[in-house]
């Protein structure tokens, strides 16, 4: 088990620091955007470092929707075969476009999973960040009976 759980409760709240370590090793998650009161959410490549995401993506829907609304949530999980966790962070994303900056993200090392050129970097600073761990296993029978 990646964390115990005190008397073996299923769902375990992470801190703020435990949340960050799991980030550091995902590399993938899924970025919610809103623009014009329409919702999008998107599969995307991330690396966390010093507190702070850093995405690799392509020109398009995603990048203009925060380019009009720049607070987004973010979502990244992992489940293994008797656990699970989930991360989420909501902050506000930019689009980097300095040279120093993108130097920067180009440094963390974001591993993508499609071998198409991706040319824009984000950064989401958060302003929040929640983290849970589960004990995955069986639902516990309930009786239908009731004391009246």
């Amino acid at each position: 088990m990646l964390f115990d759980h005190d008397n073996d409760e299923p769902i375990r709240v992470l801190t703020d620091a435990e949340s960050w370590a799991l980030l550091d090793n995902a590399r993938h998650g899924r970025l919610a955007t809103t623009a014009a009161g329409e919702l999008d959410i998107v599969p995307i490549n991330f690396k966390a470092s010093h507190s702070k995401l850093y995405l690799k993506t392509t020109p398009g829907t995603k990048v203009a929707e925060l380019t009009i609304h720049p607070q987004v949530a973010f979502e990244a999980d992992g489940i293994l075969q008797d656990e699970a966790w989930s991360v989420v962070v909501k902050g506000t994303a930019r689009v980097l476009e300095h040279s120093d900056d993108i130097a920067a993200a180009e440094a963390v090392g974001i591993e993508t999973w499609l071998p198409t050129t991706k040319s824009v970097y984000l950064e989401v600073t958060p302003s929040s960040i929640a983290g849970r761990h589960f004990q995955l296993g069986a639902e516990p029978e309930q009786t239908t009976a009731r004391d009246y």
